[in-house]
């Protein structure tokens, strides 16, 4: 729901209302405008159930592979049964964090609990570098001193790994581009089915050779892929954990269109960042030579919105105030 209407007033200071807009028709140039356009949308459904079936199966999985690694003497197997778990710990956050961003605003957090997203994401990204230096350990150790590994279990298990795995996955499809925790638990889904493909190559390759060093370096191997896929969601997180803005936001560009709205002399103070890993707020400070201050707040509303950025708060005014020296 969008709440634009603006409301001249010629007195005083305005107060930062939620919800609707201000703009002060004063006659004089040391007044100033306000301008708070909130549009909502409504909380974003990131459908909790597919955290909740995705851990209950990995979950599970986890505690066989843990049990046939050990029995089959596969570091690979260890190592994949290792990253899943950190992928439960992963999907557990990625769940907490969708279910906070959806708990209402309080006087103390008004903006709700949408940065539990950014900050999930962040932290799956962690997680995800963390396994890659246990797994990479591991393999090195194996390497040095390779040992007799059972590669029919491994194959089996890693092939019923690459199942659930890629299965859990394809839930976490829709939403993933808009969404940087959806994202997370994709990623860290397909890592895993990456892995677990890797795994019925090596003991594939094993059962043909008889090298068991393949195990660990197949191991290595699978730390890049899982590294290089891991990358963009750790400079996303991170960005949005520094209130940077968006990254499907382009800020000159839309600076450039408020700057092009009629009558609209100069745009600074302009500040974009995320709320959560799906929502996104701009301040901006517009001078401007307009008769009508609260038509230029819904036009700049509007481009706010058009450009990614549901909520405005935006301050007119007729000539360049001193309390933004450093714009």
């Amino acid at each position: 729901m969008a709440h634009d209407a603006a409301h001249p007033r010629s007195h005083g200071h305005d107060h930062a209302g939620h919800d609707h807009g201000h703009g002060h028709g004063h006659g004089h140039d040391h007044g100033h405008g306000h301008g708070h356009g909130h549009h909502h949308h409504g909380p974003v459904d990131t459908g909790d159930w597919r955290y909740v079936v995705a851990l209950s199966v990995n979950l599970a999985f986890v505690g066989a592979e843990v049990g046939a690694g050990l029995w089959a003497g596969s570091t690979a197997l260890l190592a994949d049964a290792g990253h899943n778990l950190s992928d439960v710990f992963g999907l557990a956050m990625a769940g907490a964090a969708a279910w906070l961003g959806r708990r209402a605003a309080s006087s103390r957090r008004t903006w709700g609990f949408g940065k539990a997203t950014v900050l999930a994401a962040l932290a799956n990204a962690l997680l995800l570098i963390f396994a890659c230096g246990a797994i990479a350990w591991e393999a090195g150790r194996r390497l040095m001193d390779p040992a007799p590994v059972e590669s029919g279990i491994v194959m089996a298990v890693a092939g019923l790994g690459f199942v659930i795995n890629l299965g859990t996955a394809l839930l976490f499809m829709k939403g993933r581009h808009d969404d940087l925790n959806v994202r997370g638990a994709y990623l860290h889904l397909m890592a895993d089915a990456a892995v677990s493909i890797g795994v019925v190559i090596a003991g594939a390759l094993i059962l043909i050779t008889g090298q068991s060093i393949i195990d660990p370096a197949v191991s290595l191997l699978i730390v890049v892929v899982i590294l290089w896929g891991t990358w963009g969601l750790l400079k996303d997180s991170v960005n949005l954990a520094l209130d940077g803005a968006p990254a499907h936001i382009d800020v000159e560009a839309l600076r450039a269109d408020l700057s092009a709205l009629p009558g609209v002399s100069e745009v600074h103070d302009l500040h974009v960042w995320g709320l959560s890993t799906t929502r996104a707020a701009l301040s901006a400070h517009l001078v401007h030579a307009r008769p009508d201050p609260e038509t230029l707040l819904r036009e700049a509303q509007a481009v706010a919105r058009r450009r990614g950025a549901e909520h405005a708060t935006l301050q007119l005014e007729p000539a360049r105030l001193p309390d933004c020296p450093g714009c």
